[in-house]
């Protein structure tokens, strides 16, 4: 569980964060209902907030580290950080319930930026892997999500997913 309340590239580590409905991280500097990436505030200042709250899967940072990279949870800029679940496989729409009451809706996929170079050289090139059949690119470092049940979470609580109707939409970068 990581959050910031300044502008920072990676987020201090904390027992637990609160969810606010509509809104984000509790404390965070991504918290708001309309869009708080420093960069996209400057052209898109009125549009929603679907970057509320940034989840990253623990075998990506394993993966990681097999490759020389040390990564802490919250290194990236994420708030929560899951294991076992295929955060990229869900589709746009999917509702995690995070420990006894908090929901979040997962909206898309982190776009990664140069600064995840400025964070470890050499580790933005890592953030992308090439499908070989399709030549298609996907993008490696979590999903982002908004906010839809307020609620208490802690590390180790358990994750629910409810995926939404089909047909389902495949993520795309938000």
């Amino acid at each position: 569980m990581s959050r910031n309340a300044v502008y920072s590239f990676s987020k201090p580590n904390h027992p637990s964060i609160t969810l606010l409905a509509g809104l984000g991280v509790e404390g965070d500097v991504h918290a708001g209902e309309t869009i708080r990436h420093q960069f996209r505030m400057t052209y898109e200042p009125d549009l929603p907030n679907l970057r509320q709250v940034h989840l990253m899967h623990e075998e990506l940072l394993q993966e990681l580290a097999l490759k020389g990279f040390e990564v802490p949870a919250g290194g990236l800029g994420e708030n929560i950080t899951t294991h076992g679940v295929d955060l990229l496989g869900l589709p746009t729409g999917s509702l995690l319930r995070l420990g006894a009451d908090a929901v979040v809706e997962v909206t898309g996929l982190r776009n990664p930026c140069s600064k995840i170079n400025d964070f470890r050289t050499g580790l933005l090139g890592e953030m992308f892997a090439l499908d070989p059949l399709s030549g298609e690119f996907t993008f490696k470092c979590g999903v982002m999500a908004v906010v839809r049940r307020t609620g208490i979470i802690r590390a180790d609580d358990p994750v629910e997913v409810d995926l939404p109707a089909l047909p389902h939409r495949v993520l795309e970068r938000v």
